[in-house]
């Protein structure tokens, strides 16, 4: 078994495991791979130093080459069909009265099938359309739905962080989400405060769960009764990183005392 990278496959779909081919190339280039039924082309997305020897389960493909000029011109030309081809499929679903939003289309390298992403509320009854597109486009026609976080992946954006959408800048998938990891950070569940713009918990959420986790062994809730050396009192405030904790006592006063990780023994 050869060596494996990882490869975004055309400019919107998942990334998987392909055998590099003793191909040259790095992180960010371009290449031209070999599927099943076909050529594509995609974005290695891993160090191509510190790939992945052995793994056999999941293999998509081989790389045939690093995208040539031709490769490049021949890419842009099929991003311009596609967007040729959206407009037209919102013709079709407009006809046909559909309950779906068209999202993205995109066609494989040889041109041999166009792929079209769509968001709906529920299940679509899309077969009429396909052989619509099947006779306008006469090749093979995928309808593909996503979510409201796939979506967001694929349109981009900015966050309120003011930074470009972790999904659509770097991330390679999507990783699991609740609103527990909100309440571990101390956070308001306040769906404004804590939600993305598609809707969702935002995926940095995930990020220093963990440590917050870690962090809040052995604090109280705010709410929870808690003693202290001038007596006990209520909890008002959490700050889980200085581990500090604000009391209200009996007489109204705040006392704010830190209260020290417990031991691991």
């Amino acid at each position: 078994m050869g060596k494996l990278i990882q490869v975004r496959l055309g400019e919107y779909r998942a990334v998987e495991w392909y055998d590099l081919n003793d191909v040259q190339c790095d992180r960010g280039d371009h290449v031209i791979l070999e599927v099943d039924r076909g050529s594509e082309f995609g974005q290695v997305v891993s160090d191509v130093n510190a790939v992945c020897k052995g793994k056999t389960d999941g293999v998509n493909g081989k790389i045939i080459r690093k995208a040539t000029e031709g490769d490049i011109k021949q890419i842009e030309n099929n991003t311009q069909k596609a967007k040729d081809a959206l407009n037209i499929c919102m013709r079709k679903i407009t006809d046909r009265k559909l309950h779906m939003q068209i999202v993205k289309a995109e066609y494989t390298f040889d041109s041999s099938k166009v792929i079209f992403f769509f968001t709906a509320d529920g299940r679509v009854d899309f077969r009429n359309l396909v052989k619509d597109l099947a006779r306008v486009f006469r090749v093979r026609i995928e309808l593909k739905q996503i979510g409201v976080r796939d979506k967001a992946k694929i349109v981009s954006g900015y966050g309120v962080c003011g930074r470009e959408l972790c999904c659509a800048s770097y991330m390679k998938s999507f990783h699991p989400l609740s609103i527990k990891m909100a309440k571990e950070q101390g956070l308001p569940l306040n769906p404004s405060r804590i939600s993305g713009v598609c809707g969702r918990i935002k995926c940095c959420m995930a990020y220093e769960f963990v440590v917050y986790k870690e962090f809040s062994k052995a604090l109280p809730h705010v709410g929870d009764k808690f003693s202290t050396d001038e007596g006990k009192g209520r909890v008002i405030d959490v700050n889980i990183l200085k581990r500090l904790v604000s009391v209200e006592l009996e007489e109204g006063r705040v006392l704010k005392t830190y209260v020290p990780m417990p031991s691991k023994n």
